[in-house]
C-alpha cells in the first residue's frame, strides 16, 4: 500500500486495527476481502481488483483521520465502507464542529446525512428531523440550541415533547412539573447535561433561560428569541402539532424531531408528525430531512436491527396491498 501507510508509527498502525484487529475485521467481512499486516506492510487480498482498490482506500482515509488525531471505531469503519466511491466526503465531517461539550470535547456530524440535517437547521427557521433510533436527531438539535445560545442568536433554549406512554398520564405520576416530566425528557436531559454541565443546566433552568416542559403546558404561548426542540414528534396528534408550530415567535428556531415507525398513540389517532411534513413540505424556509439506518452511530448491530424493521414493515404493507387487492376483486365477482 502507500507509503504513508507503511512508515506508519507502530502506535498508528494498532490503533487502525483496533483492539483485538476489530476494525479490519469488520473492513474485511463489509469488504469481502483478506487484510493482513506483513513486515509492517498492510497486504490487501481479494477476489476482485475494484474490492481491493475500495478497500485500500478506505484504510488509507483511515489512517489520515488517526495521523489529525481523530478516533477510528469499528462505526467509523462501517460508515466508511457505506460510502463507497464517495469516501473522499468522509473528510468533510471533521471539518465542520457543531459545538463543544463542556469539558471542551468538539460535536462533529458522523454522516453525511447528519451533516445535511445541521446545514439544514442552519439555513431554516423550521427543521424537521426524521429518522431510526441512533441517527443523532435529538442530539445534534441539543447541540444546535446550545451553540447557538452560546453565540447569543438566542434568548433561551425550549424542550418539549408529548407525555405519551402506555397506561401512565402525568397526573399520576409523583412530584412536581419538572419531576413528573423528568422521564419523559431524560434524553434531552441527558444531551444537556454533556453539553453545558449539571449545575450549568440547573442554573439556567433556574433563571429560565433553558426550560423543559410537556408539550401540553405550550398551547396559548408565543415564544420568541428562542430555539425550540420538539422530541419524539409521532407521537403529537394533529391538535397538538399545529398548536405547537403556530408557537413560534420573532427571531426563533425549531427543530422538530420524531421516527414515524415509533409512534404510541392510540389506535385511529393519526400523528401530528406525519400530517405536518405532508402539508409544509415544499414550503420556503421549512426543511424536511429524512436520516436513515446508514446516519445509525449507535453499536453497528443497531443498523441491521433498523435494516430489518424496516424491510419487515415494507412486506407487511406490501401482503396487506395483495390482500385488499384480493378482497376487492372477489367483491366485484
Amino acid at each position: 500500500m502507500a507509503e504513508d501507510i507503511k512508515t506508519a508509527p507502530q502506535g498508528a498502525i494498532q490503533t487502525l486495527f483496533g483492539a483485538n484487529d476489530e476494525n479490519m475485521r469488520l473492513l474485511e467481512h463489509l469488504m469481502g476481502v483478506r487484510i493482513a499486516l506483513r513486515g509492517g506492510e498492510i497486504v490487501v487480498e481479494g477476489d476482485t481488483r475494484q474490492s481491493v482498490a475500495r478497500t485500500e482506500a478506505i484504510i488509507k482515509k483511515l489512517a489520515g483521520l488517526i495521523a489529525r488525531g481523530e478516533r477510528v471505531d469499528t462505526a467509523v469503519v462501517q460508515y466508511a465502507a457505506q460510502l463507497g466511491e464517495d469516501i473522499d466526503e468522509l473528510d468533510s465531517l471533521y471539518h465542520e464542529v457543531v459545538a463543544t461539550t463542556f469539558r471542551g470535547r468538539p460535536i462533529r456530524c458522523k454522516t453525511l446525512g447528519q451533516r445535511d440535517y445541521v446545514r439544514a437547521i442552519k439555513k431554516n427557521t423550521l427543521t424537521f428531523g426524521i429518522g431510526p433510533a441512533g441517527t443523532g436527531k435529538t442530539y445534534l438539535a441539543m447541540a444546535m440550541a446550545v451553540a447557538a445560545l452560546k453565540s447569543k442568536d438566542v434568548e433561551r433554549i425550549v424542550l418539549t415533547r408529548p407525555a405519551v406512554e402506555a397506561g401512565e398520564k402525568l397526573g399520576f405520576l409523583p412530584g412536581d412539573l419538572n419531576q413528573k416530566v423528568d422521564p419523559y425528557l431524560r434524553p434531552l436531559y441527558d444531551a444537556m447535561f454533556e453539553m453545558l454541565g449539571m449545575e450549568t443546566c440547573q442554573r439556567m433552568q433556574e433563571r429560565g433561560i433553558i426550560e423543559v416542559a410537556p408539550l401540553a403546558y405550550m398551547r396559548g404561548r408565543t415564544l420568541s428569541d428562542a430555539f425550540i426542540i420538539l422530541d419524539e414528534a409521532q407521537n403529537t396528534t394533529q391538535e397538538q402539532m399545529k398548536m405547537f408550530l403556530t408557537r413560534m415567535g420573532f427571531r426563533s428556531k425549531i427543530v422538530v424531531t420524531g421516527d414515524p415507525s415509533q409512534i404510541d398513540l392510540p389506535r385511529g389517532k393519526r400523528s401530528g408528525l406525519t400530517e405536518a411534513v405532508e402539508i409544509l413540505s415544499g414550503v420556503e424556509d421549512i426543511a424536511v430531512m429524512r436520516l436513515t439506518h446508514q446516519d445509525v452511530v449507535r453499536h453497528e448491530l443497531v443498523q441491521a436491527i433498523v435494516r430489518a424493521y424496516d424491510a419487515h414493515a415494507a412486506r407487511a404493507k406490501e401482503e396487506y396491498n395483495d390482500a385488499s387487492k384480493a378482497q376487492s376483486g372477489t367483491d366485484v365477482l
